[in-house]
């Protein structure tokens, strides 16, 4: 593994996300003094949270996973996760209701998910259900050491066992059809691909390794820390403090003053100049690129992610909702197809609907529900959408919908605290208007997506979804720790 080109003793971490937490802990036990620098006024990143009233409202991520990624985090300053975050495991994880007006819970627990399905499409299925957490369980363990959670040098470090093992399972076939070998409720099978859209592909044409996203939430199981997903950020940044690390929010980098390919110090936007031996770019991916003054070269351009318009807000009243509940629409593969290829908005969405406090009910300050409902959307580069004009109306579109798929009274009795919409992404500066930063299409994979390590300067890593190993809470998770390697040598 190549690491940067000199010992490395202050380390300054740029950005305060989730990945630049992993990196400034990880970079703590290894003996670094750290400085970490975020322009926010809070830590978490795309996981962060924000107040409407006296409501706490996780405004990223919903879905923690692999929690084991967050405990080894903290054991690098020698503190127990337990000690900062109390996690409660979501069971059912999911609940998805369909067009047809069927509904199916999503266990993690195999016996309990075996007998859900059994009962909802038949013994048949339920032995598929067996045969695919098995399939799922296998791919796994294959990818989790040796490409998940690898430093790649090259292309050539793909070459080993392990690619034999991968491509014996499937795992450069389609995602959509290997799951379909297993399942033949087409109901059922969205539960286990609809996954991929995580990582912003269409599941049908996803290559089968992906199947790793939908083991992390239909294996592994889904989490909810109390105090929210916020919670996350807040304890790694307090965890980082105690180890030593000096921890400044409110602070923008400004640029990285540089002599010949390294950079001896990052300078703020207040103008004070932060000497250092080293640095980790914890940021989106543009914003690294613009620190560094220099883009990498790549034979094909950067291919981003669907974005979501996403609804926060709170209502007093009860619906039979879980903490997440999927409503899918009836037109599925037509979806995928609208939203990637041809970035138009879905003309029979599925809608994620999150209600937090149903496993913990003080993050409504008011005793009442916060609810948020998340709509997948073109990007800004597929779709040529005028959200300024669109904002107001496709809100009360998502909400009809909702009504007519059985919250009876939603529209009414649901009140919007505030409309995320792809423009409002970008305003907030993630490229193309997505949070969900590149798609793990071929060529944006393992060895072929933005390298960690850039040739501009030598003693400057990258970090964060637009890096290795990708997007999501464990992947940034595990960058945050690379990232840390390449410094450390560990």
């Amino acid at each position: 593994m190549r690491t940067i080109d000199a010992h490395a003793e202050h380390v300054v971490v740029i950005g305060a996300g989730l990945a630049g937490l992993s990196a400034a802990l990880h970079l703590l036990g290894a003996g670094r003094r750290v400085t970490l620098l975020e322009q926010a006024d809070s830590p978490g990143g795309r996981a962060g949270q924000q107040r409407f009233g006296g409501n706490a409202v996780d405004t990223g991520a919903s879905v923690l996973t692999m929690p084991e990624l967050l405990d080894e985090a903290f054991a690098a300053v020698g503190e127990p996760l337990g000690k900062h975050l109390r996690l409660t495991r979501l069971d059912p994880a999911y609940r998805a209701r369909f067009a047809d007006g069927s509904s199916l819970a999503l266990h993690t627990d195999g016996d309990a998910m075996e007998a859900e399905i059994r009962a909802f499409a038949g013994p048949r299925e339920a032995a598929g259900y067996r045969a695919l957490r098995r399939w799922l369980t296998e791919l796994y363990a294959v990818q989790k050491d040796h490409f998940l959670a690898a430093n790649f040098d090259s292309p050539l470090d793909l070459a080993r066992p392990e690619l034999a093992k991968l491509a014996a399972l499937g795992g450069f076939g389609r995602l959509g059809p290997r799951v379909g070998r297993y399942l033949l409720d087409e109901r059922v099978r969205r539960l286990f691909s609809f996954q991929a859209l995580y990582a912003g592909l269409d599941p049908a044409r996803a290559i089968g390794a992906y199947g790793v996203i939908a083991y992390m939430d239909t294996v592994g199981g889904v989490y909810f820390p109390e105090g929210g997903m916020g919670e996350i950020g807040r304890a790694m940044a307090a965890a980082a403090s105690r180890a030593g690390a000096d921890v400044r929010f409110g602070t923008e980098a400004a640029w990285l003053e540089r002599v010949a390919s390294r950079v001896r110090a990052v300078r703020t936007r207040s103008g004070e100049r932060i000497a250092c031996d080293a640095v980790v770019l914890a940021t989106e991916l543009g914003t690294a690129y613009r620190l560094l003054g220099a883009r990498p070269r790549r034979p094909l351009p950067l291919r981003y992610s669907p974005s979501a318009v996403v609804l926060h807000g709170r209502t007093t009243r009860k619906w039979d909702l879980g903490h997440h509940t999927i409503f899918f629409g009836r037109a599925w593969e037509r979806t995928f197809a609208e939203i990637i290829r041809e970035g138009k908005l879905m003309s029979d969405p599925s809608l994620l609907v999150t209600r937090p406090t149903a496993t913990d009910p003080g993050l409504a300050g008011d005793g009442g529900e916060i609810v948020s409902v998340l709509a997948p959307a073109p990007n800004l580069r597929s779709g040529r959408i005028d959200w300024d004009h669109l904002r107001g109306p496709y809100r009360e579109e998502l909400l009809r919908t909702l009504e007519a798929r059985g919250l009876t009274g939603f529209g009414s009795e649901f009140t919007v605290d505030e409309t995320i919409t792809p423009a409002d992404w970008a305003a907030r500066g993630l490229a193309a208007g997505t949070p969900f930063s590149l798609a793990h299409t071929f060529a944006q994979t393992g060895p072929f997506r933005p390298a960690n390590l850039v040739r501009a300067a030598g003693n400057v890593v990258l970090a964060g979804s637009g890096t290795t190993p990708g997007v999501g809470i464990p992947p940034v998770l595990i960058s945050g720790r690379l990232a840390a390697e390449r410094i450390t040598g560990r």
